[in-house]
């Protein structure tokens, strides 16, 4: 295969004269005949000023474009769309998708040998590894790196397990509009990702542990030296890869990698996003994500890291303490430690480099976890007949089994009107229920599922309630709450017949969620559904609506599964 400036060239039925005339335009970039002579590693930007969650990532290019120069390679800089949480309408997730399309073109239309791809906020990392499994360039991964901690009134705070607590109180009276404006200026203390295992955490940690970015790469923080540090030899690797031609995303992805990867989640007490990322990545690479055995490995790995919304600290206590590497060590025995890492070296190896320290409060030992179980449970029953998930680290237990009155939200808009209305008929033994939430149905599977509390049940000092969705929630946020209902109500799933005053039965330890209708009523309810609403007209709109497909299938589209 042609490398570097000769590599995919445009086509004019004259392939030297599109090298010549290639040659002829980037010399107006100031470049010499000697530099365009080499391997070429392009460096995805994922800046935005919408987009602080990646407000270094200015910096991190530079660091990196020096990497790769010191190797010996030539970088090449590109844009990408970047996708920030809160400034995506109607959410991120809706976008993610048209992000893994547009990187994956950008990297198969453009010459180069590797590509370092730099991103950190929830959807992003999940749209680059998407990408690059389906495509054939090498690719290493760079996180942003998390954000700082601030404080308030001597109280430590970090985005967004803080972000949301904090809201619960203000919304049941506790905090009055002073206060929690002056605590809004203090949540979020600098650029970077949210410093709790949310989302941006679990993925960055769990590319490590995939082995697609450098060691500690996955935790160190936004804003340190170290980060800086990590983004020039991030430049090096990638040059490295470009010389060598591999390995690629798609040959470092195997059932053993993908297997390690659900059992760090389980031990990080990771973010619910994570399993519908890591579906659809495996769907790019032509199987299915097993869901039972993400759930077996929940039952004999524990939560051994000690950070919100599972337990109390930060991410950067999870960095001191040895980050992944550290935690990879404590569940080695579950592991393929021979799994080859993006940089040559095995997992063995990068566990045997962790950095030890004397203390195991943040990672614990096996005999001393956080939570006796890993942190996601699968479950199923006639409200889930293809799966739902529940992030049962960050739940309460004295609602791990229930029964309750179901209280029905049909669609989030209807759910924004009624929940703090005086006169809705809920207490707190109800079941809150949100559908078309999911994929289709919002559109975009929003993180909805996050039902806030009804205000006079929060006035009244009411923290948890069962909450059961087809949306997904933060992971970042907490609470017994059930998400990823598969299939949606939106896509004819049994969410869509449930109604207020039906009865509803969790048991997590059975794994089991159930409505309490006989058969023959269940049937006639399923039957008398309600054809799914018309396709959007046009635009991305239509095309999302047409191909995406359900969680358990990562949310991904159809035509987008394999790798051919």
């Amino acid at each position: 295969m042609a490398r570097g400036l000769r590599r995919k060239l445009t086509t004019y039925g004259d392939e030297q004269f599109s090298l010549f005339l290639r040659k002829a335009f980037i010399k107006a970039m100031g470049f010499s005949d000697d530099a365009l002579d080499r391997p070429i590693v392009g460096i995805a930007n994922t800046y935005s000023d919408y987009n602080p969650c990646h407000g270094n990532v200015p910096q991190l290019i530079e660091a990196t474009k020096r990497g790769v120069m010191l190797a010996g390679a030539l970088p090449m800089v590109f844009p990408t769309i970047s996708i920030h949480e809160s400034f995506a309408s109607p959410t991120s997730m809706y976008l993610r998708n048209l992000m893994a399309m547009e990187t994956e073109e950008m990297i198969r239309a453009q010459p180069m040998d590797a590509v370092i791809l730099i991103g950190g906020c929830d959807k992003t990392i999940p749209a680059q590894i998407m990408a690059a499994a389906s495509s054939d360039v090498p690719a290493i991964v760079l996180p942003t790196g998390p954000m700082s901690t601030g404080s308030h009134r001597g109280e430590r705070l970090g985005a967004c397990t803080d972000c949301r607590r904090l809201w619960g109180q203000f919304r049941a009276g506790e905090l009055d509009e002073t206060e929690i404006g002056a605590i809004n200026n203090r949540l979020v203390a600098s650029v970077g990702t949210c410093t709790v295992m949310g989302t941006a955490s679990t993925m960055a940690c769990l590319s490590e542990a995939m082995g697609l970015c450098l060691p500690m790469a996955g935790s160190a923080p936004a804003t340190s030296a170290e980060r800086t540090r990590l983004a020039e030899e991030t430049g090096r690797a990638a040059a490295e890869l470009a010389a060598n031609g591999g390995p690629t995303v798609r040959d470092l992805l195997t059932p053993a990698v993908m297997r390690n990867a659900l059992a760090t989640l389980q031990a990080l007490g990771g973010s619910t996003n994570a399993v519908v990322h890591m579906a659809a990545i495996a769907g790019r690479l032509g199987t299915k994500l097993d869901l039972q055995e993400l759930d077996a490995i929940g039952r004999e790995i524990p939560v051994l890291v000690d950070l919100k919304p599972s337990g109390s600290a930060y991410m950067a206590e999870f960095h001191d303490a040895g980050g992944v590497p550290r935690l990879l060590g404590e569940i080695a025995d579950a592991l393929d430690t021979s799994a080859k890492t993006v940089t040559g070296s095995t997992i063995r190896q990068m566990i045997d480099g962790a950095m030890t320290t004397p203390s195991d409060a943040i990672i614990r030992r096996r005999d001393r976890p956080v939570k006796p179980t890993g942190a996601i449970a699968v479950l199923r029953g006639n409200l889930a007949p293809r799966g739902a998930v529940i992030k049962h680290s960050a739940a309460s237990a004295a609602l791990y089994r229930h029964e309750g009155r179901a209280v029905v939200f049909d669609t989030l808009a209807e759910m924004a009107e009624r929940i703090d209305a005086d006169d809705l008929d809920v207490t707190a033994d109800d079941v809150l229920v949100l559908r078309n939430g999911g994929p289709r149905g919002a559109p975009g599977m929003p993180e909805a599922g996050y039902i806030p509390i009804p205000r006079k049940l929060a006035k009244q000092g009411v923290r948890d309630m069962v909450r059961i969705s087809d949306a997904r929630m933060s992971g970042t946020a907490f609470g017994t709450i059930v998400l990823h209902v598969t299939p949606e109500a939106a896509d004819g799933g049994p969410l869509a017949i449930v109604r207020s005053g039906d009865r509803i039965r969790l048991d997590v330890e059975a794994r089991t969620l159930d409505v309490l209708l006989d058969a023959d009523e269940y049937a006639r309810r399923m039957a008398a559904l309600p054809e799914r609403k018309p396709a959007p007209p046009r635009g991305y709109a239509r095309l999302y609506d047409t191909h995406v497909q359900q969680a358990d299938d990562g949310a991904d589209f159809d035509f987008l599964w394999g790798t051919e």
